[in-house]
């Protein structure tokens, strides 16, 4: 958007996240060449904000120059989307409303817009309901729509693409593991790869695997039954809330991202997503449910035989462990339905001397 001028650019510094090595997990997982791009680092804890700054700079753009009149810019949310539209339209001066399926987004998630005096409104419906009512509100005039369906949140995030590549010396890896819900990441990731491609700056295209969650698993499905369409279905509980979407708006472009990048898609139970949460965690990795579903889904594609041992594989990371304290704790105090806890790592009750940390030290 080359026409948006440098005082209306609305930006919190995102990008440059970090491609970390993860040694131990990755050969836990039979993949020793595995990177984590930790896109959980960014402002509002997740990768939300690579498409939120194109968008939010736009509109700031559009609304001086008198072009765009709304009453706000708005989102249906399952938590990411709404902190990172919230935190953008709070440095700008723009109103901000947010929709979210009321009970099903963490404490963390539900503060940030809060926090940053957007509009919230709780919902007594899931995200895919939530979606039906802020596009009737677009398509109304009220609102300008933030979510990924607008192409402009896509030209921000495929920029996560050129970051890997430049991380890894210009080179792609062979696989990238993307956790999905709404899809509109897998669209953007293959539209930065192909870019990167066609301009000669890359040599090759990595394949992509789709982690969805089992309970929201309509690409999965659709993988599995030979589908060329995405059809919608209800989504059911899981730890992992940020990707609890039935109906993904953009679906039919991650289909094509999927045929393009020779993809594949897999799903995680809710047991699966906990005990690799658990594993990498303990393993010095911090990671949400959306990213446990990754790793669970990269287990079982190395063991069908899809990933290969020597294969270089970058899972996308999309928010931080820190907006999921409730899901980490859960794990710990064996809560958490559905989820045998295998390694609840639990605090030693202890009389405060030195002699007594020393006996529990040596007695294990």
């Amino acid at each position: 958007m080359p026409w948006v001028t440098r005082e209306n650019i609305v930006s919190t510094g995102e990008g440059r996240s970090t491609l970390l090595f993860a040694r131990r997990a990755g050969e836990d997982l039979g993949v020793p060449e595995l990177f984590v791009k930790q896109c959980g680092t960014s402002h509002t804890g997740s990768f939300k904000d690579l498409g939120m700054t194109v968008l939010v700079s736009v509109v700031n753009q559009a609304k001086k120059q008198g072009f765009l009149n709304v009453l706000a810019i708005a989102c249906a949310s399952t938590g990411d989307t709404s902190a990172a539209l919230a935190a953008y339209g709070a440095l700008s001066g723009l109103p901000v409303c947010v929709l979210l399926p009321k009970g099903l987004v963490s404490t963390a998630q539900l503060v940030q817009p809060l926090a940053h005096g957007s509009k919230v409104f709780a919902l007594d419906t899931d995200f895919d309901g939530c979606m039906k009512v802020v596009a009737e509100l677009a398509a109304r005039g009220s609102v300008y729509l933030a979510n990924s369906m607008n192409a402009l949140r896509i030209e921000g995030q495929k920029t996560v693409a050129f970051e890997i590549a430049a991380q890894l010396g210009w080179e792609v890896p062979d696989w990238v593991v993307l956790p999905s819900g709404n899809l509109g990441n897998a669209s953007a990731l293959y539209a930065g790869f192909a870019m990167m491609k066609a301009l000669g700056v890359t040599t090759a295209m990595p394949r992509l695997l789709v982690a969805q969650a089992e309970a929201a698993n309509p690409m999965a499905r659709a993988y599995a039954s030979g589908a060329k369409e995405i059809a919608a279905i209800k989504a059911g509980e899981t730890l992992a809330t940020a990707i609890r979407i039935g109906a993904p708006v953009s679906g039919e472009r991650a289909m094509r991202a999927l045929r393009e990048m020779n993809g594949v898609v897999l799903d995680a139970s809710e047991d699966e997503l906990a005990d690799a949460a658990a594993r990498a965690d303990v393993r010095g990795l911090y990671v949400c449910p959306q990213t446990a579903v990754a790793l669970a889904v990269l287990k079982k594609a190395r063991a069908q035989g899809h990933v290969k041992e020597k294969d270089r594989v970058v899972l996308v990371s999309t928010a931080h462990g820190l907006k999921f304290t409730e899901m980490k704790l859960g794990y710990v105090e064996g809560t958490l339905r559905g989820v045998t806890s295998r390694h609840p790592n639990k605090p030693i009750d202890c009389e405060a001397t030195a002699d007594a940390v020393a006996s529990k030290l040596i007695s294990g």
